[in-house]
């Protein structure tokens, strides 16, 4: 203590003394009052509770949402993975989160990066929402300052920007698709691991696919080490998600970092899904040429055939289309003119028709047509406009700008919205809540991207998913050996990308197309969707929590 050497602020001193003297000049009292009341408004009573609630009257949050946000925020110093399922609010976690710190005054900046297709959206949200000033990034915004800025990964990672972001130091980071950074090696997880940060928040509905070794690379991000080191945590746990379960330890060490919400465990009560198969017979013209393309010997290749007669069922444009490329790839033909000049004299597709009927049936409210085909889109758009029937586009080929205008035109003046398959993913419209499949895609995990775009939190109107195939078509294979046999509409979201993750396979479009293209027959091919359904139902009822490994917290 004797070393000790206390040094005092002469200068404030002397300068004090002589006002004194002189009786002034000091600040008036007025100034004094207002400099006091404002730091009295910082100044935070208690670190626990959320004090932004008093901020956003407007807004009504459930209990999951606010017990989350309090545990990030007072249990995992904001450093988490908000792994609730498809449809219960991680955005409103997040942004309730990042308003909490804002109010604290800690965080000042911050960067939040997302699918390019969801920054229009995320920037919206937190200004409607919560308040919180979040812009999305542009060209002559520099990635420095006191900005909340909302931009796309891909944006991010790429020069000059890389080098920009990894220069600067961020009061917060967010990650939305995080599951999308779950291997070590790629580029974007390496660039995000490196951005410095104070606080971070990674969301996923799906923390976990393959094995564990993809929440140890999530959780090196938020906390290098938190499970040990990579080559001692890969040997004892790769490839065997279930020793979760089985490791108490290992399971506490998860629950410090992530928090998974599901529909079980809240008190949300959603809307219910109610789901109609509609069959259609194809005219006795379109039943023909459907047979003569299934019969068409120029075409060996399984694959190719599979795809002409799906658009056939689709519309006579999507089918013309690809009949004319095969023509010009394969040369002069007599079969392939012949079934050209009787598709370009088919009436209206049958399946146009049923489509015109069931929204007709519906009245005036407002309906979203998924098809699998840009062409089949354009035709759609055609003919329900010659039934009187207003509809948008939307498709991945659109810039942000008119992404956003076609979503406006569909809540405020068009009926109806023909989505291509882009129009799955990154887009919310509880406003609507009638979808009509046109076209059934071969992975049914998309189904449900569909229907999320329409099911989730806010709808408060039952779904009714309506789901068009025609008889005696691919079309019925997808539907009843496929859908129907492993009960997709019946099974949570998430388990069948959990029971696939275990079959090794990893895409389900890849699977599909293989077993079409290794098959000689269309009977060959209907066998082994059948072994494969039926493996996959068997692990559904052997397992109906599969995938969900944290439910029980």
């Amino acid at each position: 203590m004797d070393f000790i050497k206390l040094q005092t602020d002469q200068t404030f001193i002397k300068e004090l003394e002589k006002r004194v003297e002189s009786d002034g000049p000091f600040t008036s009292h007025q100034l004094f009052s207002l400099a006091h009341q404002a730091d009295q408004a910082k100044i935070i009573p208690s670190f626990t509770g959320l004090r932004s609630l008093d901020f956003l009257p407007h807004m009504s949050f459930l209990d999951h949402q606010l017990v989350t946000a309090k545990e990030t925020i007072e249990k995992m110093n904001g450093r988490a993975i908000l792994a609730d399922e498809v449809g219960l609010g991680k955005t409103i976690e997040a942004g309730l989160i990042l308003k909490e710190y804002m109010l604290r005054g800690l965080v000042k900046n911050a960067l939040i990066l997302v699918p390019a297709s969801l920054v229009n959206q995320w920037v919206n949200e937190l200004n409607q929402k919560f308040y919180i000033p979040a812009v999305s990034h542009r060209k002559n915004y520099n990635w420095d300052g006191n900005y909340i800025l909302v931009s796309s990964l891909d944006t991010a990672k790429r020069s000059p920007h890389r080098e920009a972001i990894l220069a600067n130091e961020y009061d917060f980071v967010l990650i939305d698709e995080a599951h999308k950074l779950k291997n070590h090696k790629t580029k974007n997880y390496q660039f995000v691991r490196q951005i410095k940060k104070k606080y971070c928040l990674l969301l996923t509905a799906t923390p976990i696919q393959n094995d564990l070794m993809e929440i140890f690379n999530l959780i090196a991000i938020l906390r290098p080490g938190h499970l040990g080191d990579m080559t001692t945590f890969k040997q004892k746990y790769t490839g065997n998600k279930g020793k979760v379960e089985a490791d108490t330890y290992l399971k506490q060490l998860i629950e410090r970092v992530m928090i998974r919400n599901t529909r079980e465990n809240t008190d949300l009560k959603p809307s219910n899904r109610h789901i109609n198969t509609i069959w259609v017979d194809f005219s006795k013209d379109e039943a023909s040429v459907y047979d003569r393309l299934n019969n068409l010997k120029k075409v060996n290749d399984m694959f190719t055939k599979m795809t002409l007669l799906r658009e056939m069922c689709s519309s006579r444009e999507a089918c013309y289309l690809s009949l004319n490329k095969l023509l010009e790839s394969h040369g002069e033909d007599e079969d392939i003119q012949s079934i050209i000049q009787d598709i370009g004299q088919l009436p209206a597709h049958s399946k146009a028709d049923k489509a015109v009927e069931l929204i007709q049936s519906i009245g005036d409210e407002k309906v979203i047509i998924f098809t699998e085909y840009r062409a089949t889109q354009l035709y759609l758009q055609w003919y329900l406009q010659q039934h009187g029937i207003s509809s948008v586009p939307f498709q991945g080929g659109f810039k942000r700008g008119k992404k956003d205008w076609m979503i406006q035109l569909f809540r405020d003046r068009a009926q109806v919205l023909i989505a291509t398959e882009a129009g799955a993913e990154g887009i919310n419209l509880q406003f609507c809540h009638h979808l009509i499949n046109y076209d059934l895609p071969w992975n049914p995990m998309k189904i449900e991207q569909r229907i999320g775009r329409i099911h989730r939190f806010g709808q408060e109107n039952d779904v009714k998913i309506y789901n068009i195939a025609i008889k005696n078509t691919i079309e019925e294979h997808i539907l009843t050996i496929l859908y129907e046999k492993i009960q997709l509409f019946e099974n949570v979201i998430g388990e069948l990308d959990a029971i696939l993750s275990e079959l090794n396979i990893n895409n389900f479009d890849k699977e599909i197309e293989s077993i079409y293209a290794e098959s000689d027959s269309l009977g060959e091919a209907k066998i082994k969707l059948e072994n494969l359904a039926s493996i996959v139902h068997q692990m559904a009822n052997e397992n109906k929590a599969a995938g969900e490994y944290y439910d029980n917290r």
